[in-house]
């Protein structure tokens, strides 16, 4: 994929080709899964889905933190983030793409010579 994001409306579009629903039941369908993941995470609550990954939210403390500007220290109040954790399998799949183009890149370097 490359350089490129995936939006709502690729995901629609994808529902659309693979399931056959319409575009616009395509289009809701994702709008009411990723509602329903942002208001559980908004809850606090961990998100996980099989062979992809689990969204989790995690408290971090006060520390201070300098602003790179001036060097002076500034306090970073405690807060909770939302973090993404891949699954074993995503974290399996990213590492094959990357090997096969690892390999397809050193395959023309070869052809060259």
């Amino acid at each position: 994929m490359g350089d490129r994001t995936l939006t709502r409306a690729d995901l629609a579009e994808a529902v659309f080709r693979k399931i056959g629903l319409s575009r616009t039941e395509s289009a809701y369908l994702v709008e009411s899964v990723l509602e329903e993941i942002c208001s559980t995470i908004a809850k606090g609550e961990a998100v996980k889905i099989s062979s992809f990954g689990s969204f989790l939210v995690r408290a971090k403390n006060e520390r201070v933190g300098r602003n790179p500007k001036t060097g002076e220290e500034v306090p970073i109040s405690p807060r909770r983030v939302a973090v993404f954790k891949p699954s074993n399998v995503m974290k399996d799949r990213i590492l094959a793409a990357h090997d096969r183009r690892v390999n397809a890149e050193q395959a023309v370097l070869k052809a060259a010579e």
